[in-house]
């Protein structure tokens, strides 16, 4: 299986977030929820990752769907590389860094369950 971007859905208002992926839960018959938990280098987790971990705890309490974290670390940064390799403008790029983030924490997650 390959990872593909969807959509941005901003997390706040909350409300307008769960109604929003409650829908795509729906649409596309989704059976786990992959989140990505931010860690600092040496693997430690700081205040991104506490704020990460109520937002899950909220999840989990808004819909029935699994929730699985996963670490982050460098997401971003391949992101930025594989835009920039496919010749993305920057003021492009900036709007689709967190979508292919996105998507590649998904393929290392699939990547994971194959081996």
């Amino acid at each position: 299986m390959i990872a593909q971007p969807l959509e941005f859905i901003a997390a706040e208002p909350f409300a307008d977030f769960l109604t929003r992926l409650k829908e795509l839960l729906r649409e596309k018959e989704v059976e786990l929820v992959v989140v990505g938990m931010p860690r600092n280098m040496d693997g430690s987790y700081g205040p991104a990752a506490l704020k990460v971990q109520d937002f899950v705890a909220a999840l989990r309490n808004a819909v029935t769907v699994p929730i699985e974290t996963l670490d982050e670390r460098l997401t971003s940064v391949q992101a930025n590389r594989f835009l920039i390799q496919a010749r993305v403008r920057r003021e492009k790029r900036k709007e689709k860094v967190d979508k292919t983030a996105a998507a590649l924490l998904l393929q290392s997650y699939l990547d994971g369950l194959a081996r």
